[in-house]
């Protein structure tokens, strides 16, 4: 166990913080399992800006790597593009 002050502070925070970023991570890993489930176009392409905005801001603030959330975003234009109108 942590005998300092900040230390013992440290350890609120981190417990805090990871399930902040966990909830965070989870809501965005169901909005692109919902948007890969729609068959409607519009529908589907009206939820694509939400989901890539979503998946922007949690790249910036580095809960998903920069990357990870490229890749989403790629495939996911990807099934839109495929749906018919």
């Amino acid at each position: 166990m942590a005998n300092h002050k900040s230390s013992i502070k440290r350890i609120r925070q981190t417990e805090t913080k990871n399930l902040r970023n966990r909830y965070y991570a989870k809501s965005a890993r169901t909005a692109v399992r919902r948007l890969r489930a729609m068959a409607d176009k519009t529908e589907a392409a009206a939820a694509y800006n939400k989901v890539s905005a979503m998946l922007d801001r949690l790249a910036s603030k580095n809960i998903i790597s920069k990357n990870k959330a490229s890749n989403l975003k790629s495939k996911l234009a990807k099934h839109l593009n495929k749906l018919a109108a």
